[in-house]
């Protein structure tokens, strides 16, 4: 079932939403050649706890750190450890805030020190295609708009879309109800209604769609080794433009 969030919830997510926006912007700026995942993961979680939330994904279904990194061809889920990063590489970062009993979500791919125009061209489509979703992320709209923009704009361009891996609803629990599939029909699925929060969240390979999964349970990779880039924010359908709680800061 689909939960609308009253006015006084929709402010608890914003709370939620400006805090992991401010932990997604911390942990980019920590993205440089010498520094290791783990090290990010511990400082975003000082980050969160320092402003009163709890990181959301740390114990999550077992999960074992509170930001998920993931480099170069890691598509999701990578989890913070020794690896170094290296001049050229480019990092997904995803993290969550439970606050108030509300939960933020959103990540973003950032370049590692110059990064060739082929990697940069790469984050900047996957990026792009969020916006060009929640362009139909208006009440009325049906979610397939959703899906099917962000799909059109991605392989427009030449990329591929990870299939097995969706968005979803984000409030009081960090999945909830709908799934958002980043590719799909316009004209179909929930019709959007205001008060829905959403998690959407393109994922996109250089090359083909195809992932693998890898034996610590958690990180997927491109299946034939191609980089890949990962964009999300927490989305508020409202009466009129949708609300980007996870904006970052101005």
């Amino acid at each position: 079932m689909i939960t609308l969030k009253s006015s006084h919830e929709i402010e608890l997510m914003r709370r939620a939403g400006k805090i992991t926006a401010a932990a997604r912007a911390f942990a980019g700026e920590m993205v440089r050649p010498g520094v290791t995942t783990l090290e990010i993961d511990k400082a975003v979680e000082h980050f969160i706890r320092k402003h009163g939330a709890v990181p959301s994904f740390l114990h999550y279904n077992g999960y074992p750190a509170s930001a998920c990194i993931s480099v170069n061809d890691e598509i999701i889920h990578g989890i913070p450890g020794k690896r170094v990063l290296q001049e050229g590489d480019i990092v997904s970062i995803d993290v969550g805030a439970y606050i108030g009993g509300f939960h933020g979500d959103c990540a973003a791919t950032f370049a590692c020190g110059t990064i060739s125009p082929e990697a940069q061209d790469l984050i900047d489509v996957t990026r792009q295609s969020f916006f060009e979703g929640i362009r139909f992320a208006k009440e009325g709209h049906r979610l397939g708009d959703v899906s099917a923009a962000i799909q059109n704009y991605v392989e427009s361009h030449g990329y591929s879309i990870v299939r097995e891996y969706v968005g979803h609803g984000v409030g009081a629990k960090m999945h909830e109800s709908p799934e958002i599939p980043n590719f799909g029909h316009p004209g179909r699925g929930p019709r959007l209604l205001r008060g829905m929060t959403l998690a959407i969240e393109p994922m996109v390979n250089a090359g083909s769609a195809e992932i693998q999964q890898m034996s610590d349970g958690w990180t997927v990779k491109t299946l034939d080794g191609k980089w890949a880039a990962h964009y999300e924010n927490t989305v508020l359908i409202t009466d009129g433009e949708p609300e980007i709680l996870t904006a970052p800061a101005i």
